[in-house]
């Protein structure tokens, strides 16, 4: 990005960016003779916006020609019947991507869940044999919110060959797989990864080109923290008595940066356009789909 001459940032729309994914996949499936591809969820338990979220996503992957289906189990499971219940889903030939809806109810191993859910089925990409296959620079299914950064960036055009990326968390959901893409080849960012105990973190996110905030801490990054025209991306989604918040203050961060994502409406809308391409790709690695 060029540095910003006293116009307000470019808008870095993620439903329209997640739109035209989600043509580009419906597309791929139409030519493909709209095979039978079903993503199921299993929820324990009752969480309203969890069904809220679970329902939208539904709706856009059965408007593509997707399968769904939701898998409801009560908030008292013994943990042994939930593991049972995931085993059938991934022995199930006709499920091809499994989703765990977190977080479980207390008492229930969250891990030991989502651990028996097979790479070629780990939708959210957040499993030991995913992050691995990441790390090592193999194909696999990759976390959403990262993938979902990569596809915005892409689709605006921003460049990142040279460029320096600064990503402020370290979680193993966004910070720690964005890194990894950020600095892969061909994306060939030189890239920090700062968090909260880095000394003076102005001073280093000033240095980015390009500046993703994922540290979970509302209105943490602020104009002082923007190198003029950089991009910036807000993937921060905090509870609080006023609603959702971001990691970024947009009202003071527009003037400054060149692009910058909206909150609501930004990095969120991606994260669920890639839950579907995931779906896609999960497909295509169990055969059920051509190879690309």
């Amino acid at each position: 990005m060029t540095a910003n001459s006293g116009q307000q940032a470019l808008l870095l729309d993620g439903r329209e960016a997640a739109r035209s994914l989600r043509e580009n996949l419906g597309a791929t499936l139409a030519a493909e003779g709209g095979p039978d591809v079903t993503l199921a969820t299993v929820m324990v338990g009752e969480d309203e916006a969890s069904e809220r979220y679970i329902r939208m996503r539904d709706r856009q992957a059965d408007n593509l020609g997707l399968r769904t289906r939701l898998l409801r189990l009560p908030a008292d499971i013994a943990q042994a019947d939930l593991e049972e219940a995931v085993r059938e889903l991934v022995a199930d030939p006709e499920v091809h991507g499994i989703i765990v809806q977190l977080p479980l109810p207390g008492g229930l191993d969250a891990d030991a869940v989502t651990g028996l859910v097979p790479p070629e089925k780990d939708i959210d990409g957040l499993t030991e044999g995913n992050l691995g296959r990441l790390v090592r620079g193999v194909t696999g299914l990759i976390p959403c919110t990262p993938l979902g950064v990569m596809r915005l960036i892409g689709h605006y055009g921003i460049p990142t060959e040279g460029r320096r990326a600064v990503i402020v968390g370290r979680s193993t959901v966004v910070g720690l797989p964005l890194t990894l893409l950020l600095s892969a080849r061909g994306a060939d960012a030189t890239v920090t990864l700062a968090h909260s105990r880095t000394p003076d973190l102005a001073t280093v996110t000033r240095e980015a080109d390009i500046l993703v905030a994922a540290a979970g801490s509302p209105g943490l990054i602020t104009a002082e923290h923007i190198k003029p025209g950089a991009a910036v991306f807000d993937v921060g989604m905090t509870p609080t008595d006023a609603g959702i918040e971001g990691d970024v203050d947009f009202n003071s961060v527009q003037e400054v940066a060149g692009a910058v994502t909206p909150n609501p409406g930004g990095t969120g809308p991606m994260t669920v356009a890639c839950v579907l391409e995931n779906t896609v790709k999960a497909a295509r690695l169990q055969g059920r789909l051509p190879a690309e």
